[in-house]
């Protein structure tokens, strides 16, 4: 080992034998900007380009909360609000050319192996924390189910329930209408007696084993604790207006699941619909890009100031993540392609230290020059702010492998 090497891994040694913090957040609501969302045009402005050969950002910057920090114009609602969030605005990865690859790794916190499949952030938090209740699950998605968001080694135990609409719930829950209580009642005593002798027969058999707790899990969530949870006409008219349309209702449900116990719930935002891409904006997709920023404007806001009257802010941590950002310079149709090495996520609540910006771009946002922050670091930071040690080694099979991939901790965001 060369000398360089050596202090390098001294120092990496040095780093995870110091003691974590410790936050007291309870439940994480963890928005997904799928597509790449442009930090220049969101929560990192830089100086106005055209459009078309001169580089920057395509909106106006306003002032936030955050004393000498500025976010796009199209956060008006969120701006006020950011003494209450921490931007960290030095992100950087490796993968910027395929959108799976690196929504992967964000939430993975790894690189794939050939051997095994790792966790997503979602069902390490499933495993290490638990369900408040056993009438909810612990993880929740609301967007379509993805290799990204699975349990990986840890099994089905650890999965997530997914629904696709917000007011009719999970529909592999509800009970057909042919099958009144007492009939559901005979198939489950019927089926529970193969399972017992099967699982009875195979008690090495670890896939089994997950399998009846999984459907042992779903039978309870079928009840009328959990599935009350997707009704929200129980809401306020003027609360369910101010989170605004589908992708707001999917936040104002989030706040309700976390209510009820879960403890991580993801919020999908790739409703391409809205400018023809999504967060993917290239080319055209660019014209329309406002659109977005203004839903997640007044999706996020609402939530927070919502969490916050219901005083749930100090325990639920917010995180808006995305695979990547895009680059200052527009490409031939006047969007914008793909950049990691450098962009933005934020985290709010949490019972953070919030009110600052962690790290910081050049003068177009091309390159980080301040505080690089890792995948596994920004994994790290979400474990330490839910008290899930970010060291500490979970196992695939016999195989120790630790909760983040040597991530330490953005520990300036800790009290």
């Amino acid at each position: 080992m060369k000398r360089r090497e050596f202090l390098a891994a001294s120092a990496a040694f040095a780093a995870t034998s110091q003691p974590v913090p410790k936050g007291k957040a309870e439940a994480c609501i963890y928005i997904w900007l799928g597509g790449g969302a442009a930090h220049t045009d969101t929560f990192d402005p830089k100086v106005k380009g055209d459009g078309k050969k001169k580089p920057g950002s395509y909106y106006e910057p306003i002032g936030t909360a955050i004393r000498g920090e500025k976010v796009c114009e199209h956060l008006s609602k969120t701006a006020p609000l950011l003494d209450r969030a921490v931007i960290v605005r030095s992100i950087s990865h490796g993968i910027s050319a395929e959108h799976a690859a690196a929504a992967n790794l964000v939430h993975t916190g790894r690189l794939p192996s050939g051997t095994l499949q790792y966790p997503s952030i979602g069902s390490i938090v499933a495993h290490e924390k638990g369900a408040r209740t056993e009438e909810v699950p612990a993880y929740v998605v609301m967007g379509y189910p993805n290799i990204m968001r699975d349990p990986g080694f840890l099994g089905a135990k650890y999965g997530y329930v997914y629904l696709t609409q917000t007011e009719t719930g999970p529909t592999g829950l509800i009970r057909p209408p042919d099958v009144d209580l007492n009939r559901e009642d005979r198939r489950e005593t019927l089926l529970g007696k193969m399972r017992d002798g099967y699982v009875k027969r195979n008690p090495a058999d670890e896939a089994v084993g997950q399998q009846d707790a999984v459907t042992r899990q779903a039978f309870k969530l079928a009840g009328p604790k959990f599935l009350n949870v997707f009704d929200l006409q129980r809401e306020a008219q003027a609360l369910r207006q101010s989170y605004g349309g589908e992708f707001g209702q999917r936040c104002l449900l989030a706040r309700r699941l976390v209510q009820s116990g879960v403890r991580f719930v993801e919020v999908s935002h790739n409703l391409n619909f809205l400018n023809g891409s999504g967060w993917d904006t290239h080319n055209e997709g660019q014209l329309n890009q406002h659109l977005l920023i203004q839903e997640l404007d007044s999706a996020l806001s609402t939530l927070i100031i919502d969490l916050e009257k219901n005083k749930l802010l100090d325990t639920t941590l917010i995180v808006v993540a995305t695979e990547f950002g895009r680059p200052p310079e527009f490409d031939s149709g006047g969007g914008r392609g793909h950049q990691s090495l450098a962009y933005s996520m934020v985290l709010a609540g949490g019972g953070l230290k919030t009110g600052q910006v962690i790290g910081r771009t050049g003068e177009i946002g091309k390159e980080v020059v301040e505080r690089k922050i890792s995948l596994p670091d920004f994994h790290a930071t979400i474990h330490c702010a839910l008290g899930i040690d970010p060291h500490k080694n979970l196992f695939a099979g016999d195989r120790p492998v630790p909760i983040t991939d040597r991530g330490e901790p953005i520990r300036e965001v800790f009290a």
